[in-house]
């Protein structure tokens, strides 16, 4: 029996996937359930597992664009399992060779490697030697049309590698770059900037940090005290929970955030459902989570899905201060970056305190200024004094230990 290998749904509104790697060979066999591709998604990688045991051939290459419900391969369940697990090959087949037409005898005349007197005027203007280009008229004359092209040598030291690459961009990293240009071209995107004193943080985590993951399994990072300042701002103002639906603005009452990862793929953004609800523990064991199997290449379309404000960490590659770009539908996202000590004024003294740029870029269509700074100054009060803010001035209730 053939069965029909057939693309199944990776998830509501995605219509179209692309090969991005077949994991087995045209006539092996494969068993139930194996791996046999990796299919790209405008939105993640997922893999393809055979339905069913037997020896498959394939119908479609690897880059190859398909509709969901297309036929990808075929696997013949008739047939039995070779010795060794693997199934025959078919023979090679060995082509004769090809004999080569003979080439042309070349017709040198006065003219090869000469420039008419057009193509001469050009060439002394850009200081080129008529000797160094290779004609294109009859019999290798150099043309006005070559001395355009032709392009002056910049003293480059010879022996340097001067070659180029081209590779297919990704399905996923297709859509991403079509929904950054998107939001640039759709929506009133505007940025406001602060500045977070880190100190209280460094101290919390300095002093609980080793307690709290011998207990929980999972460290004390700062994604906790960021994602839950974002929360508590996020309540009082609730316009920056928001989005656009035509000419209507649409509210939400919990907090799904979006994190902003980097996976195998390209960006990922998976979402932490309902992070109102959670404890810095819930938080930091959700995001190992996420963030591990979005490495591993393990993350689902469902897990990306929705989102109502996201949280970016270019601090990790050593970005001082950056404008990120809003993740659509959504009207706001937040950007850290990396903590440097710098010298700030408390009380009329300089000190050093480790610093962090924070910044809200935020669509200003149905975000006014005062909410949009607003929020970020309530987000640097609660990363300020976490104690009070966040932790209702019971550390270790509020860390569970």
């Amino acid at each position: 029996m053939i069965l029909e290998m057939k693309v199944p749904s990776p998830g509501e509104s995605i219509t179209e996937v692309e090969i991005a790697t077949w994991l087995v060979e045209d006539g092996d066999y494969v068993e139930k359930d194996q791996a046999i591709a990796e299919v790209d998604s405008d939105k993640a990688t997922l893999e393809l597992p055979a339905e069913a045991s037997g020896i498959i051939t394939l119908k479609a290459e690897e880059g190859d664009a398909v509709e969901v419900g297309a036929v990808v391969c075929l696997i013949d369940t008739s047939a039995e399992k070779p010795a060794g697990g693997e199934a025959p090959k078919a023979e090679a087949k060995v082509e004769a060779p090809k004999a080569e037409a003979p080439k042309a005898a070349e017709t040198k005349t006065y003219a090869t490697g000469t420039a008419s007197p057009a193509a001469k005027k050009v060439l002394a203007e850009k200081g080129i030697d008529a000797a160094t280009i290779t004609g294109t008229g009859k019999a290798g004359r150099v043309t006005k049309e070559d001395a355009v092209n032709a392009v002056p040598s910049m003293g480059t030291p010879t022996g340097g590698s001067r070659g180029t690459s081209r590779s297919k961009m990704s399905m996923l990293r297709r859509k991403v770059a079509e929904r950054l240009v998107e939001v640039k071209n759709t929506t009133a995107m505007l940025t406001t900037f602060n500045e977070v004193d880190m100190s209280p943080i460094f101290a919390l985590r300095k002093e609980y940090k080793e307690t709290f993951k011998s207990k929980h399994g999972v460290g004390l990072g700062f994604m906790s005290f960021f994602t839950l300042a974002v929360v508590r701002a996020l309540e009082m103002y609730p316009a920056v929970n928001s989005m656009m639906d035509g000419k209507e603005m649409l509210s939400y009452d919990f907090c799904d955030i979006s994190i902003a990862v980097s996976g195998p793929k390209g960006l990922m953004v998976p979402v932490i459902r309902n992070a109102e609800n959670l404890s810095f523990r819930g938080v930091e064991s959700e995001v190992k989570r996420l963030a591990l199997r979005a490495r591993d290449g393990q993350i689902t379309v469902d897990e990306m899905t929705g989102g109502t404000f996201t949280i970016t960490n270019g601090g990790v590659f050593g970005s001082m201060l950056s404008t990120p770009i809003i993740n659509p539908p959504q009207s706001g996202i937040l950007g850290m970056h990396n903590i440097v000590e710098r010298p700030v004024a408390i009380d009329g003294q300089v000190v050093i305190r480790p610093i962090m740029y924070v910044a809200l870029s935020y669509d200003h269509r149905i975000i006014d200024g005062k909410e949009s700074v607003g929020f970020l100054v309530a987000v640097k009060e609660a990363l300020e004094n976490p104690i009070e803010l966040l932790m209702n001035n019971d550390v270790k209730k509020a860390l569970e230990l």
